[in-house]
C-alpha cells in the first residue's frame, strides 16, 4: 500500500496511474475506520483497478469545537485495516495541507438540502463536506467515489455538487453495515456503552417497522408506530424522524409512486448522537 501525506505527491503517483488508463475509486473518510469504511473498500475494489482512501478530520464541518477536539484519530491501527485488506493508497494530509490559506471562502448552492434535518441541526456543515470532498475530487479525479447510505443526506449532497460543478464523477452509494443486531456502524456508536448498543437497537426496530408497512399503512399512522417504538426504551431521545423522497429529501404527505422514498432517524443514546436511515422502495 502506497501511504501519501503531500498532495504534490499523490497528484505525481496519480498521473502515472491515468497514463496507464487505470479505472479509480476514492473512498473519502475521516478515520477511526471500522466495517462500515471497510465496506466501502471492498466494493470500490470490484468496480476500480485503484481504489484510493483518504483520511482527513475536517476541520470545516464541524459546528462544535469540543467535537472535533473529541474526534478519534487511530492513525496507526487504521492502516493497519486498509494495508490488510489490500487498499491501494492511503492519503492523510494535514489540515495545513489541505487548507494552506486559513481563511478560504466556499459556498456552494445547495438548495433546500440545506435547510432540512442535518441541513437544519448543523448550520455549515454540509459547506464544510463539499468543500473538502471537492477538493479531493480535484486531487484525485476519481472515476467514481464510494460513500455509505448511513449518511444519506450527505451522499444527496455529494451528488448536488457533482451536478452544479458538472463533475464526470460517479456516486456509489454502498449499503449501511450493520451488526448481527441491526445497529448502523459508526465511529460515534462506538462512545456507546453495551447497555446503550442494546438501547440503539430500537432505531433499527423502528425504521424496518416503516419500510416493511409503508404501502400499506396511512403515513401518520405508520409514523405514530415508529416513534412509539422508540419510546420503548427508556434514555433514547429522539430528534427527528420522518418519511421523505429521496433527492430532494422532502418529507411526504402521500406515497408518489414515480419516486423514490427514504426514512431519515436522529436519537441521542447516552449522548451520542445517532444518525440512520432505511431506504423504503
Amino acid at each position: 500500500m502506497k501511504i501519501f501525506k503531500t498532495k504534490q505527491t499523490l497528484q505525481t503517483y496519480q498521473k502515472k496511474l491515468r497514463e496507464a488508463k487505470q479505472r479509480i475509486a476514492l473512498v473519502p473518510t475521516m478515520g477511526a475506520l471500522h466495517e462500515g469504511h471497510l465496506s466501502l473498500i471492498k466494493e470500490a475494489q470490484q468496480i476500480a483497478d485503484v481504489v484510493v482512501c483518504s483520511i482527513f478530520v475536517n476541520p470545516t464541518q464541524f459546528n462544535d469545537p469540543s467535537d472535533l477536539e473529541k474526534y478519534p484519530r487511530p492513525e496507526e491501527n487504521d492502516l493497519q485495516l486498509l494495508q490488510a485488506i489490500g487498499c491501494d493508497v492511503a492519503f492523510l494530509p494535514t489540515v495545513e495541507e489541505m487548507y494552506p490559506k486559513k481563511e478560504e471562502s466556499w459556498h456552494l448552492d445547495l438548495g433546500s438540502l440545506e435547510q432540512v434535518w442535518e441541513g437544519e441541526k448543523r448550520p455549515g456543515h454540509f459547506q464544510g463536506v463539499t468543500q473538502i470532498v471537492y477538493k479531493l475530487f480535484r486531487l484525485v479525479e476519481p472515476d467514481v467515489a464510494c460513500f455509505g447510505q448511513k449518511d444519506f443526506q450527505q451522499v444527496m449532497v455529494i451528488q448536488r455538487l457533482i451536478d452544479v460543478k458538472n463533475l464526470s464523477i460517479v456516486i456509489h452509494i454502498c449499503p449501511t453495515v450493520r451488526s448481527e443486531e441491526g445497529l448502523a456502524l459508526s465511529s460515534r456508536n462506538i462512545r456507546l456503552s453495551e447497555a446503550g448498543k442494546h438501547k440503539a437497537l430500537t432505531l433499527y426496530r423502528s425504521l424496518s417497522h416503516i419500510k416493511r408497512y409503508f404501502k400499506i399503512r396511512k403515513l401518520n399512522t405508520l409514523q405514530k408506530e415508529a416513534f412509539d417504538i422508540l419510546q420503548q426504551e427508556d434514555e433514547v431521545e429522539v430528534e427527528y424522524l420522518a418519511i421523505c423522497e429521496t433527492r430532494s429529501l422532502q418529507e411526504i404527505e402521500r406515497i408518489d409512486p414515480t419516486k423514490k422514498h427514504v426514512a431519515l432517524l436522529v436519537a441521542w443514546v447516552e449522548g451520542v448522537r445517532l444518525i440512520d436511515n432505511m431506504l423504503l422502495d
